[in-house]
């Protein structure tokens, strides 16, 4: 057994701090959903968010973070996290999932979405409406006095019901003047579990969600992450921070 994680809990000048780099992570997003559009490299995306990252004067999060080529990790239909960014051109129908780190002064941002390409599917709309409500289930559950493991069975009651399955493999983390911290917080478990929640904690929440098996793998460039049958995954998240009431969202505009 482990023992328990130690839980940095952040001032109120702190979270307004992570508010600032988080609001980039959003101001990001704004400029490449117009982006995502059938011929459209994940290159072409990733230029786009390190210039704008570099012109708010903050420095991407994941670049050079163990060794991890690129700005952002764009992962396409099968790719669950962690896909590099390269020639590849988004074709109609796909599905892609853009994850964003940014440190602004030492505290950092993070959040992801995943988007439809032109025309998608029912089974990708669901998908992808089924793995954006599991991040809001999960920011509902984070509330003072309930505990970290509540979250994670709420996220994972929610899909599963839905007939998809969150993956296990990688989980959501404290977040603050590291880009991970602790906890880990996974996107399953049981209720009743885990560290109580307090006020001033801050956690990045990820549910990642598979239409088929939870099961995933990594390629060969030691960075993306598939799932082991081939059927599509989503990924949301969004930074949040423990308040007197409803958590609140760091990444947002």
């Amino acid at each position: 057994m482990h023992t328990n994680p130690v839980i940095i809990i952040k001032s109120p000048r702190e979270i307004e701090q992570l508010k600032r780099s988080n609001t980039i992570v959003a101001e990001v997003f704004r400029e490449l959903r117009k982006m995502v559009v059938p011929g459209m490299t994940t290159q072409e995306l990733d230029r786009t968010a390190e210039e704008m990252i570099l012109s708010k004067g903050a420095i991407p999060a994941f670049k050079g973070y163990r060794n991890y080529p690129a700005t952002l990790c764009v992962s396409i239909n099968e790719e669950v996290v962690h896909g590099i960014p390269g020639p590849r051109k988004l074709r109609e129908g796909d599905i892609v999932s853009i994850d964003v780190g940014v440190n602004l002064n030492g505290y950092f941002g993070d959040a992801a979405i995943t988007l439809p390409i032109g025309e998608v599917d029912q089974g990708a709309k669901r998908l992808l409406e089924v793995t954006e409500k599991a991040l809001h289930i999960g920011i509902e559950t984070a509330r003072v006095g309930n505990r970290l493991h509540d979250i994670s069975h709420a996220i994972q009651k929610w899909v599963e019901g839905k007939g998809f399955s969150v993956v296990r493999e990688f989980v959501g983390h404290g977040i603050g003047k590291n880009l991970h911290e602790e906890p880990q917080v996974p996107n399953f478990g049981s209720p009743g579990q885990g560290p109580r929640l307090e006020k001033g904690m801050v956690f990045a929440l990820e549910p990642m969600v598979n239409e088929g098996s939870y099961e995933v793998k990594i390629l060969s460039d030691g960075w993306t992450v598939v799932t082991a049958d081939g059927k599509r995954s989503a990924h949301f998240e969004h930074t949040i921070a423990i308040t007197e009431g409803k958590a609140e969202i760091l990444s947002t505009l």
